[in-house]
C-alpha cells in the first residue's frame, strides 16, 4: 500500500500491527500516517488548505450559508474542510493534526469575497511579506507560496463556477497572523508582518520538521534517538523509528560520538553519508556521484566497503539507508 500525501510504501506488516479496522481507508484519505509500530497519527492541514477553504467557503455564501467546503490539495486528493460562511464572509480555522507543538493550531483565516467581472486574491492583514531574496517571491510580495496560491486560485474558481458566478475578488486576512508569526521561523527567514500561506502537499506532517536545536545535548544524553542528514531522512525517521528521538544533524557527522549502550540509528539519504564514511569511495569507479553508483549497481563493492568502514567509526549504532521515496536501501539491522 502507498501513502498518498509521502509517496511512501507501507510493508504489508505495519498494517497487521494497526488495531483498527479501517486503517487502508483512513492511509487512503491522507489525514492519517502509519508508522512502523503500527501506530496512527492524524495530519493536519496546512495554511494553503486553509486558507484555500476559506476562499471557496466566501465565494459560496454569496448564494447560500457554507458549513463545510471540498478543497483539493497539491497531493491530488480532496479533503472536507469545515467552514463558517454567509454572506460573502467565510472562517475557517487551522488544524494542525496529532502536531501537539504546531504554534497555528486554531488560528484562523478569513476570507471575503465580493462578485465581480474578473478573480482576484487580495493578501491582507496577517499574511506575511516577502522582505528577503531567494523565497517563494519578490521582495514586498506576500508571502503565498506557489503551490499554495495555486491551490486557493483552484479552490476559488471551483466556488465561481458552483455559484454560478462571472467572477470574485476576494480579500485573505489573518486576523492574529501578526502575533503568531513572531513564535514561528518567519522572523529568520526574511517574512515580516504575519505568517506564510504555504504547503506543498496541503498537509501537516503530525510532528517537527524543524528540530536541530540542542543536538550535542540530544545525542549525548538521549537513551533512543536517530540521527538524520536532511528533511528527507528527517520526515521518514519519524515513521521508520517511532520510539526515537529524531535529530536534524545535516553534514555535521563528526558530531556523531554517541555513548555506548543506547539503541541510536544514523537514518538518511546514501550520499552524504557514504561520502562522510569513505571520501575517497568514488575514486576510480567512473561514477560522479553516489546517487549515480546506486542507481547503475546499487551492489556496487565501493558501497559495501563504505559501509563496513562506517560500521568501525560507529560501533553499535545502526544504519538506516533510504531512496528518496522512504524505501529502505540498505539496513544494518531490522525493523
Amino acid at each position: 500500500m502507498i501513502d498518498p500525501v509521502t509517496g511512501f510504501r507501507i510493508p504489508d506488516e505495519w498494517l497487521r500491527r494497526s488495531s483498527l479496522s479501517d486503517i487502508r481507508e483512513r492511509i487512503e484519505s491522507g489525514l492519517w500516517v502509519l508508522l512502523s509500530n503500527g501506530q496512527v497519527l492524524r495530519r493536519g492541514l496546512t495554511t494553503g488548505t486553509t486558507a484555500a477553504a476559506a476562499c471557496k467557503g466566501a465565494v459560496l455564501s454569496l448564494v447560500r450559508d457554507v458549513d463545510g467546503v471540498d478543497v483539493w490539495t497539491p497531493s491530488g486528493i480532496t479533503v472536507r474542510v469545515k467552514v463558517e460562511a454567509c454572506g460573502g464572509r467565510c472562517i475557517a480555522q487551522k488544524d494542525a493534526g496529532d502536531h501537539s507543538s504546531d504554534v497555528t493550531h486554531g488560528m484562523k483565516i478569513i476570507a471575503s469575497a465580493s462578485p465581480s467581472e474578473r478573480t482576484e486574491l487580495i493578501a491582507g492583514e496577517g499574511i506575511g511579506r516577502i522582505c528577503r531574496g531567494g523565497l517563494s517571491s519578490d521582495i514586498g510580495k506576500p508571502a503565498i507560496s506557489r503551490s499554495a496560491r495555486t491551490q486557493i486560485m483552484r479552490a476559488i474558481e471551483e466556488g465561481i463556477k458552483e455559484a454560478g458566478l462571472g467572477g470574485a475578488v476576494v480579500h485573505l486576512t489573518v486576523p492574529d497572523g501578526r502575533s503568531i508569526a513572531r513564535m514561528t521561523l518567519n522572523p529568520g527567514v526574511g517574512v515580516e508582518g504575519g505568517v506564510s500561506i504555504l504547503g506543498s502537499t496541503g498537509f501537516v506532517e503530525p510532528w517537527n520538521e524543524h528540530l536541530e536545536d540542542s543536538v550535542s545535548e540530544s545525542l549525548s544524553e538521549l537513551e533512543r534517538v536517530v540521527a538524520t542528514t536532511g528533511r528527507t531522512g528527517l520526515r521518514y525517521s519519524r515513521i521508520l523509528f517511532p520510539d526515537h528521538t529524531a535529530v536534524l544533524i545535516g553534514s555535521k557527522l563528526d558530531m556523531l560520538r554517541i555513548r555506548a549502550g543506547r539503541d541510536t540509528v544514523l537514518c538518511g539519504l546514501p550520499g552524504l553519508i557514504l561520502r562522510w564514511a569513505a571520501p575517497e569511495m568514488l575514486n576510480g569507479t567512473g561514477y560522479a556521484t553516489v546517487a549515480e553508483m546506486i542507481e547503475r549497481e546499487p551492489d556496487h563493492p565501493a558501497i559495501a566497503r563504505a559501509l563496513e568502514h562506517l560500521g568501525k567509526m560507529l560501533p553499535g549504532t545502526r544504519i538506516v539507508l533510504i531512496n528518496r521515496d522512504g524505501s529502505i536501501y540498505r539496513d544494518t539491522g531490522v525493523i
